[in-house]
């Protein structure tokens, strides 16, 4: 089975855990986000490929959910004594290594895509792991301060700002001249099956559906008999992990698993997991065109996140007919 996962961080990279798991055989393709990217201390750092990467390799923080595992930090410490910031963007010393190699390689002249495929030959994460694009495509959000409106890094609002004021539009900029990475397009048409694990839905999933050419090839492939199915990143009316109910409101979305099933549109997806505590909105799911389950959908330990990539799969199975 082929089986591509549109991925975010944290959530996308636990989801993706259980997914190898539930489908020990299957042949997993990720398309990361790559919105969230970031440069600093003349560094390009990737949070989201980083954090696939480092999970599925068995070096991530696990309490964190990002970051890797027996970090130290006299890097940053060095650096704030010489006044060097962002002090409020953490990076660890184990962590600025893959940052300097990633540089020094697109320095060199490597794309992005042959860059994160080398990283991953140390960490064999079990799946291949593709960047949305090679081209820069970066987040932004547009806030209020003080009655002055400016927009704002995605890292800046997420990490040093705690998503505190409202996000009054979130723009992936560079994306309209965006190309999707080599390999994306194919793995997307030749897919038994794809899924967009519960990944905010704006600025993970949303930023690479933001790239022209990955949205109309899975709705081609959908039309074509592959089952696209998505889990709900709102329970109980509120996000699982995070702050995607202030970037949902900034795109006019509710924060319900319903609102992020109808956001997608039967289009886009023919399947849609919701929570035990979100059954009642089942009924309102499969009335826009949408099958939808409902099944425990807290990724709590390996296993529960195992049997919920195996509800995503069935239901798959049963959108194809």
């Amino acid at each position: 089975m082929r089986i591509v996962v549109l991925a975010g961080g944290i959530g996308g990279a636990r989801f993706l855990r259980g997914l190898k798991q539930a489908a020990p055989d299957a042949e997993i393709t990720v398309v990361g986000n790559t919105g969230d990217d970031i440069h600093l201390f003349g560094l390009k750092v990737c949070p989201d490929l980083d954090t696939v990467m480092y999970t599925l390799g068995g070096g991530i923080n696990e309490e964190q959910g990002w970051g890797r595992l027996d970090e130290s930090f006299t890097v940053k410490e060095e650096l704030a004594a010489y006044g060097v910031g962002p002090e409020w963007f953490g990076l660890g010393d184990r962590d600025f290594a893959t940052h300097i190699v990633r540089t020094q390689m697109l320095g060199a002249g490597f794309p992005l895509s042959a860059v994160t495929e080398a990283l991953c030959a140390r960490w064999q994460p079990g799946v291949r792991l593709l960047p949305m694009s090679d081209d820069r495509v970066e987040t932004h959000v547009a806030i209020e301060v003080d009655g002055e409106q400016k927009a704002v890094h995605f890292q800046e609002y997420w990490v040093k700002l705690r998503a505190s004021v409202d996000a009054k539009a979130v723009v992936p900029v560079g994306a309209e001249a965006a190309k999707p990475a080599p390999g994306v397009l194919e793995a997307i048409a030749a897919a038994d099956v794809i899924l967009f694990p519960p990944s905010n839905p704006v600025v993970s999933v949303g930023t690479i559906l933001a790239v022209p050419g990955i949205r109309e090839a899975i709705v081609e492939a959908g039309a074509a008999g592959t089952p696209v199915v998505g889990l709900s990143p709102i329970v109980g009316d509120a996000p699982v992990r995070g702050m995607a109910d202030k970037v949902l409101a900034a795109v006019g979305v509710e924060a319900t698993a319903t609102a992020v099933a109808l956001h997608y549109g039967s289009e886009l997806v023919d399947g849609w997991l919701v929570d035990t505590v979100d059954a009642g909105a089942v009924a309102d799911v499969e009335a826009a065109g949408i099958r939808c389950r409902a099944v425990p959908l807290m990724m709590t330990d390996v296993e529960a996140t195992a049997a919920m990539a195996r509800e995503a799969l069935a239901l798959a199975e049963e959108v194809r007919g």
